[in-house]
């Protein structure tokens, strides 16, 4: 199981490095998007300065990252905690990624996409919580750091009841830590009533 979770730690970080924001935002306004809005390369920050077609192109791309290593885990090597540890080094690749100077996004698609991979009926439960956060409010940012707790503590309440792997719960912790710790610039805005809304803010300089 350690070559198997190794390998799988490496694939996850791998694929979690791949800058597809920074990507996108090269193709859709020849130049970097870390330097506008967030400074980040996930969705929010694409949709705020590049659209929403690009915009839901990483999503999807960001989504797959997190999903893919925890379905190698489950479906090619068949351990929950190879999956889970896969999925937890793609979020912290796209946090940290190798290939673009270790500056990327704040990882909550690619954890969405790891408990999607690890378990997609729980998974489903994820939009709705987003759903109920945003449409009211139109911050993102509460969506990240209220619905990300949120949403651990239902799979490790599972987890607890035996109805879901105990390395799913791990996953969940994992995920939530490096979230909130990647939102304390967001929490902080919130905080004081300066956090942009739902499609605003990509036109200024980055502020992190």
């Amino acid at each position: 199981m350690i070559a198997q979770s190794i390998a799988n730690i490496v694939i996850g970080y791998v694929l979690g490095s791949i800058p597809v924001g920074l990507v996108v935002g090269y193709l859709w306004l020849h130049r970097d998007i870390r330097d506008s809005g967030s400074g980040k390369t996930g969705t929010t920050n694409v949709l705020r300065t590049a659209g929403k077609a690009a915009a839901v192109l990483v999503l999807a791309l960001d989504v797959a990252k997190g999903a893919a290593p925890a379905l190698i885990g489950r479906f090619i090597f068949h351990d929950d905690w190879v999956a889970s540890l896969g999925a937890c080094a793609a979020i912290a690749g796209h946090i940290w990624p190798v290939f673009a100077g270790f500056r990327g996004g704040r990882g909550v698609a690619s954890a969405f996409g790891g408990i999607l991979g690890l378990s997609p009926v729980i998974a489903l439960i994820f939009p709705v919580i987003a759903l109920l956060l945003v449409v009211p409010t139109r911050y993102v940012s509460l969506m990240s750091v209220v619905g990300t707790p949120v949403a651990a503590a239902i799979i490790v309440a599972a987890a607890i009841a035996g109805w879901q792997p105990p390395a799913f719960a791990f996953f969940a912790v994992f995920a939530t830590l490096l979230i909130e710790y990647k939102h304390i610039p967001n929490i902080r805005r919130l905080l004081a009533g300066t956090e942009p809304r739902f499609g605003q803010g990509g036109d200024r300089p980055a502020t992190g």
